[in-house]
């Protein structure tokens, strides 16, 4: 191809043809230097040339003849929803998806962060996925908060899938963490409402990180684009957590890729009669890395943990408690919640009197833990630190 602007084209119009399927793209934008700039009345002996189907072959011909036109339109798209495309010939393409067989040429992200190359310049560091069930327990839940929160707060980036469950719960545990980053990676288009009711989290992200796709924007889910999408979670990850999946979930899909292509893979353990717990607990008995706390992660990492805060005396924590600012949002409301005499409350409970859900209660109750200004008791239930 002549330049890198005519080439960015062609990718882009590849990216942003619906008839084309995502290997073909993948394949197509890969080896477009052997056949850019044919005429479309050359697509069967093309087919045969590249192994793939003449009717996607003839697409792309076509898509390659009108580019400039349909690489402005999908650029506008994106921009009209509040994302960029960048190109694998653009600074700040992640140089990790390099290693996969099919490429993703183009992803279109989303984020507030100021830089053109902000992918690449968040992923600089390491980087780990948390995976697993969309139906998590809390548990689950409460297991990858604390992860979440604890990596993010020593660095690592955090990518995860942006669905509900354990994915979400990821997020915001690496949301909640001073300087914390995240990258959730979609199985959509940019400018579809899904999950629904994640909008505000996808705000969220975009301000402290990325929502990033290889679906052109408008795209809505379909079952097989997740599958697709867990191959970007493992490549941009130095390793893959997964916190409760079942015994066919496709968490462990995300597991495959991350083998495939050398990656580190924990696993949190889990009940043996809960069928959440099945998937982790079959990982760890493979040879996965059995993970009960954030500085299993760490080390192996090669990251030194910040050491604990020293603990002292009940009178001494519940003097900071109170000089110290209280903490924000829903977090302070949570702690009102609690009986300054010491009384213990479920986690239940406490949603119940803050009029949210459990698992936004669980996540400023791991706010609240890590701060010093509440002490978690079997059950689990909490207390107000030196109550």
């Amino acid at each position: 191809m002549k330049n890198t602007e005519t080439a960015r084209d062609l990718l882009i119009a590849l990216h942003a043809t619906p008839a084309l399927d995502r290997g073909a793209v993948c394949l197509l934008a890969r080896d477009a230097e052997r056949w850019a700039g044919r005429s479309p009345r050359a697509a069967g002996a093309l087919a045969a040339e590249l192994g793939l189907p003449r009717d996607q072959v003839r697409r792309a011909l076509l898509a390659a003849a009108d580019a400039p036109r349909l690489a402005d339109r999908e650029r506008e798209r994106a921009e009209a929803h509040g994302g960029r495309l960048l190109t694998r010939l653009d600074p700040g393409y992640p140089e990790a998806l390099g290693h996969l067989s099919l490429q993703p040429p183009v992803l279109c992200v989303r984020s507030r962060l100021s830089q053109p190359g902000q992918l690449g310049g968040l992923l600089a560091g390491p980087a780990v996925a948390i995976v697993g069930s969309r139906e998590a327990g809390e548990y689950g839940l409460e297991a990858a908060e604390l992860f979440a929160r604890e990596l993010a707060a020593h660095g690592v980036a955090v990518i995860s899938g942006f669905a509900r469950g354990i994915d979400a719960a990821a997020h915001r545990g690496a949301l909640a963490a001073p300087a914390g980053r995240t990258v959730a990676v979609l199985g959509c288009g940019l400018g579809v409402d899904y999950p629904r009711g994640h909008a505000r989290l996808g705000d969220q992200i975009a301000a402290r990180g990325a929502l990033v796709t290889e679906f052109p924007c408008g795209t809505t889910p379909r079952a097989w684009h997740f599958p697709v999408r867990n191959r970007i979670i493992a490549a941009l990850s130095a390793g893959t957590l997964v916190v409760e999946a079942t015994a066919r979930s496709g968490s462990l899909v995300t597991v495959r890729h991350a083998l495939d292509l050398g990656r580190e893979v924990w696993a949190v353990p889990g009940r043996i009669i809960d069928p959440r717990a099945a998937g982790p607990n079959a990982l760890i008995r493979d040879g996965a890395a059995l993970v009960q706390q954030p500085r299993d992660v760490l080390e192996s990492l090669g990251l030194r943990p910040a050491a604990p805060a020293a603990r002292g005396s009940a009178e001494t924590v519940r003097s900071d408690t109170i000089q110290r600012e209280r903490p924000p949002g829903l977090a302070s409301t949570v702690l009102d919640g609690l009986d300054p005499g010491g009384d213990e409350a479920t986690p239940e409970a406490l949603a119940e009197r803050a009029a949210v859900t459990v698992d936004r209660v669980l996540a400023a109750l791991l706010e609240l833990e890590l701060g010093g200004w509440i002490v978690r008791r079997p059950g689990p239930r909490f207390a107000r630190a030196g109550g």
